[in-house]
């Protein structure tokens, strides 16, 4: 995969969360699009990790298409052979998106992370979903997708989502997770149904 894709997809990532901040797109069409633009440009995750900005591109990667298959999945009848298949590459890409978001987190050493239970309406969530906020000030530098937006955003921080036990074990261990449950940074996109 060449730098320039991998530039591309975060662009328009962006400017895709920007149309869906602003009311011009709906959840699904955010999640279809970003789905669409992985395929367009042909991309794949990256093999090695070795710095911030190739940790939250593949966390994007992953994060896309599991919503993607998620949302295709809910689509279907529960009783339906290809909800499973797509339940099943779900939870795949979760997984991938949980593996990296630790290696991110081990890459920043768990500088200016902050973490805690976010407030849902959905039962199933609930005391279950937890929100990762970086805020350092050079992560956000290296991670300069951001400032092509910074005008029109409030990019002054990096949010990750997760409700992998593992995960939450390692950031109460870093003594960076609040037992507190917060509203979230991203409220109105995870209360909103699909």
């Amino acid at each position: 995969m060449t730098i320039d894709k991998f530039e591309q997809f975060l662009k328009i990532r962006q400017g895709l969360l920007y149309q869906y901040k602003k009311g011009d797109l709906s959840k699904d069409e955010f999640i279809s699009q970003n789905y669409y633009s992985i395929e367009n440009l042909g991309i794949q995750p990256f093999k090695r990790i070795d710095n911030a900005k190739k940790a939250i591109y593949n966390y994007q990667y992953y994060n896309v298409l599991a919503k993607y298959y998620q949302r295709m999945a809910h689509s279907l009848s529960r009783q339906s052979e290809i909800r499973k298949d797509y339940i099943e590459q779900a939870n795949y890409y979760y997984y991938m998106k949980d593996k990296v978001t630790t290696q991110f987190l081990k890459l920043i050493d768990f500088k200016s992370v902050n973490a805690y239970f976010v407030k849902v309406q959905s039962h199933k969530l609930n005391g279950r979903l937890f929100e990762i906020v970086i805020t350092d000030p050079g992560i956000l530098i290296e991670l300069d997708y951001f400032s092509d937006l910074n005008n029109t955003m409030d990019c002054n921080y990096v949010v990750l989502h997760s409700m992998d036990l593992s995960l939450l074990s390692l950031l109460r261990n870093e003594g960076v997770f609040s037992e507190e449950k917060r509203k979230s940074i991203t409220d109105k996109y995870i209360n909103e149904k699909y």
